[in-house]
């Protein structure tokens, strides 16, 4: 007998709408800003809605900026993440996705407001994550197979056991592959290095039409430079190819201090200038720092001075007001342990630095590497870690440094005397970098970090927030042309003037990849356009 499509279509009917009656019986209580139907689907039994769980993402490390997602998906597999965006793209009215690894962020760049936050740590429990493994292939030698949800301290431990480790770092290891990638992924180690996105072969991505692509510089080009520093406009990364190179065993780790910021900078500058990944006289990381009388010498990122000498070093800063910190580290194993100090002996040859200040430890690999972790577990026994933090950071070309100094340094954070937690300055390669991928630098050969990374009180944040905001006015009024580093823009102006000549390039990824403009809402890019 002939089927009767009408009949077929109203059981289908009656099949759909008894089956939701039923999940919704059995579900908790659900929000109106969600598609009900999402409940009917496979990947709802780990999508959340409980106020524990909204809490969770509804705030960053930055502790400023709270906004609640509708729910919160634990994934279990990277097809749970598929599937959610997948569904949202088809949906009639599409609802925004924000991948959350670490919560590290300071801007609620990673929120999701009345849309859903992908909790990628969650992928960490199951075996369905692409976790890490180790590999080599001829074309590539070692690299690394590692999910976006891992954090970069146990990609250094899973590595090392087979005595290799990526060469591209944070200085905090406590952060997700897939949001450092996102960024940029810097730290001292990128003079000579580069970027961690410089540092990466392949990636499998779920794009902003629910899609798992995998991608390299040779398949789909598109979208793996648009995803690198991309800021998650384009795909939530599940799983980057790093590369690996043999894991030294030990650091000479020192540091170096400056009354005079050129000498300083100058130091710094003729440093970096030797930065083949090849030349063995190369420094292995170069950073630089402020001391000035609101901080002490020693702070939560390392101790590192002898407790003997900080009256002195008080004294210093005391008589200049400022003083300039260069660190530098090199690293050294069986094989060179007997030349490592004779090549910094011939490296330091007419350096600045103010006699009978120089300082030396001599530390295991995964101790510099992870130097910030006792610091983070000091404040956390504090009740110091979860408070909020103003954060600023900037790229700065090299020609402006020396205004810089004089209308931020001395003229502005001096005199507000509000400052009293950590603050880079130290240079990079532009050549170190990949000029296809989404990340923004400044265009000389040489640009500086600028990182301040203040911690505050629940009540007084806003001065740091003004200082911040004074920062950027002086720069744009002196026509100092910075780039921000973790941006966060309020105006499509903003944004537009921040890629510059990168932004026609970067809407067209846009729309090639998340036509409708729901991944990543949090940087208010599209979304509040």
């Amino acid at each position: 007998m002939a089927e009767n499509p009408t009949f077929t279509k109203c059981l289908m009917a009656i099949f759909f709408i008894t089956r939701l009656a039923s999940t919704l019986g059995k579900s908790k209580p659900w929000t109106g800003f969600l598609p009900p139907q999402i409940q009917t689907l496979d990947f709802a039994r780990n999508l959340h809605v409980e106020p524990d769980a909204i809490k969770s993402v509804s705030s960053d490390y930055g502790n400023i900026v709270h906004e609640n997602p509708a729910a919160v998906l634990y994934p279990s597999s990277i097809e749970d993440i598929r599937s959610l965006i997948k569904f949202s793209y088809n949906n009639y009215t599409p609802f925004t996705v924000a991948a959350r690894g670490h919560g590290h962020s300071v801007g609620g760049q990673a929120m999701a407001s009345n849309g859903v936050v992908v909790d990628m740590m969650s992928l960490r429990n199951h075996k369905n994550g692409t976790g890490i493994t180790v590999s080599k292939c001829p074309s590539l030698g070692f690299y690394a197979d590692v999910g976006g949800e891992q954090l970069w301290i146990d990609v250094l431990h899973s590595t090392m056991e087979h005595g290799f480790a990526p060469v591209s770092w944070t200085d905090y290891l406590y952060l997700s592959v897939g949001g450092t990638l996102s960024n940029a992924g810097i730290s001292g180690t990128t003079f000579r290095y580069g970027p961690q996105i410089s540092n990466v072969y392949e990636m499998d991505v779920v794009t902003g039409k629910g899609e798992l692509v995998t991608c390299s510089s040779h398949t789909n080009s598109e979208l793996f430079y648009a995803v690198l520093g991309g800021l998650g406009q384009f795909g939530i990364i599940t799983r980057a190819r790093i590369a690996l190179e043999p894991a030294p065993k030990r650091v000479k780790w020192m540091r170096m201090l400056y009354s005079d910021f050129s000498a300083f900078t100058r130091d710094q500058e003729r440093l970096i200038s030797i930065n083949g990944r090849k030349q063995k006289n190369a420094l292995d990381y170069l950073e630089g720092s402020l001391l000035m009388a609101q901080g002490p010498p020693n702070n939560w990122r390392s101790s590192f001075f002898p407790s003997s000498d900080i009256p002195k070093i008080m004294s210093l800063v005391t008589q200049h007001a400022i003083i300039y910190c260069l660190e530098v580290a090199k690293y050294y194993d069986d094989g060179t342990r007997h030349t490592v100090d004779k090549d910094l002996q011939q490296l330091f040859k007419g350096l600045s630095f103010a006699a009978g200040f120089k300082y030396e430890k001599d530390v295991s690999f995964v101790d510099f590497l992870n130097r910030v972790r006792s610091g983070e577990q000091k404040l956390h026994s504090q009740g110091l870690w979860d408070v909020p933090h103003p954060w600023l950071n900037l790229f700065l070309p090299k020609s402006r440094i020396l205004d810089f100094n004089k209308g931020v340094f001395h003229d502005l954070v001096l005199k507000r005397n509000i400052t009293t937690g950590v603050v880079l300055f130290y240079p990079m390669n532009r050549k170190k970098w990949d000029d296809k991928m989404s990340a923004v630098i400044p265009e000389e050969d040489i640009f500086y970090t600028v990182g301040f990374l203040h911690s505050s009180g629940f009540n007084d944040w806003q001065a740091y927030d003004h200082q911040n905001k004074d920062i950027l006015k002086f720069c744009d009024k002196a026509g100092i042309e910075i780039k921000q580093y973790l941006p966060r823009y309020s105006s499509n102006k903003e944004w537009i003037n921040h890629f510059g000549s990168k932004w026609r390039n970067f809407r067209e990824r846009k729309a090639q990849f998340d036509p409708k403009m729901m991944l990543s809402p949090g940087q208010r890019i599209f979304n509040d356009m």
